[in-house]
């Protein structure tokens, strides 16, 4: 049975058929929280509820923590960006966690950024720390992946691809909306994991929405491929990719083709002044929703709604 985490400024949540009821822990992050797992099962048995529509959620994973992302990871969105998703290769970035909000919080888009684009992502949420070298197997990957969450990968188009490199252009201050859930699921639910379906809505507009069944490559090869350089630990954050609908799309190929032919200052100011006339990148007042579930609603990681406000 899945068990939704939700957390305030003063406590952790444990959602029931009848409400929320409290954690009785002294965790104040998320790895201490993962930690006191007896307190969640205790918490979910409980008749002492709240309405959730009361609580002010914030994230379910708290920071600071390690923040890691898969780069073009389902083959529709590796198309609508000019690749082959039988070429591309397993890449990783890193977010700072600076940049973890709640689910309900503000967008901020930085004065200087121009081209704000949304990218709704699967969080994988380590239960236990996975130093470089570890054996990952089918059988012991929910040892290391304790639950699941909503996230929005935010970027700054104008800053990421002139720079070639993605830290900058995601990491600012609330570029990573987390929650409203941290979702924990045992081996069966996770074997489910394909089903997922992700969709995003601005203003209204269903802008992506896709299946797991998408995805290049899974948790097993993923984490597999990640440990051998990276160590993770319980509470940190690893982003899974997004699908297609994004904003941001690959030019047509002859257009691409001779770009590549103009000095690199010349090719981005052409790209971006084109870019600037594209109206799906984030606006002042923009609503951005994203959830992820499966279609028969069996496996809930909830629904976050944001507003884009531009920083004077």
């Amino acid at each position: 049975m899945t068990l939704s985490v939700l957390r305030t400024a003063d406590a952790w949540w444990v959602r029931t058929p009848t409400g929320a009821a409290r954690v009785d822990t002294a965790a104040t992050t998320t790895r201490e929280l993962l930690a006191d797992r007896q307190a969640v099962t205790a918490a979910a048995a409980s008749a002492d509820t709240v309405a959730v529509e009361g609580l002010a959620l914030v994230s379910p994973v708290t920071a600071p923590c390690r923040v890691v992302a898969q780069m073009t990871n389902f083959a529709s969105h590796v198309r609508d960006s000019g690749m082959d998703p039988d070429t591309v290769p397993l890449t990783f970035f890193r977010k700072t966690s600076g940049s973890i909000s709640g689910p309900f919080d503000d967008v901020v888009r930085p004065a200087h950024v121009r081209l704000l684009d949304y990218e709704v992502e699967i969080g994988l949420v380590f239960g236990r720390e996975m130093p470089v070298g570890s054996d990952i197997t089918a059988e012991n990957l929910t040892e290391y992946v304790a639950g699941l969450v909503v996230t929005n990968d935010v970027s700054a188009r104008d800053v990421q691809l002139p720079k070639t490199q993605f830290y900058e252009g995601k990491s600012y201050p609330t570029f990573t909306p987390v929650g409203p859930a941290l979702v924990l699921l045992d081996a069966a639910e996770l074997r489910r994991f394909t089903e997922l379906r992700l969709r995003l809505w601005v203003d209204g507009e269903l802008r992506q929405d896709m299946t797991v069944a998408d995805m290049i490559y899974r948790p097993l090869e993923t984490l597999r491929a990640l440990t051998r350089f990276q160590r993770m630990d319980a509470g940190d954050l690893l982003l899974t990719g997004t699908p297609a609908g994004t904003a941001l799309s690959a030019p047509p190929r002859p257009v691409e083709i001779l770009g590549s032919l103009l000095p690199p200052k010349v090719k981005w100011r052409l790209f971006f002044r084109g870019q600037a006339k594209n109206p799906k990148y984030l606006h002042d007042g923009a609503v951005v929703e994203a959830a992820i579930g499966t279609d028969d609603g069996a496996l809930d990681l909830g629904r976050q709604r944001t507003i884009v406000r531009h920083a004077p």
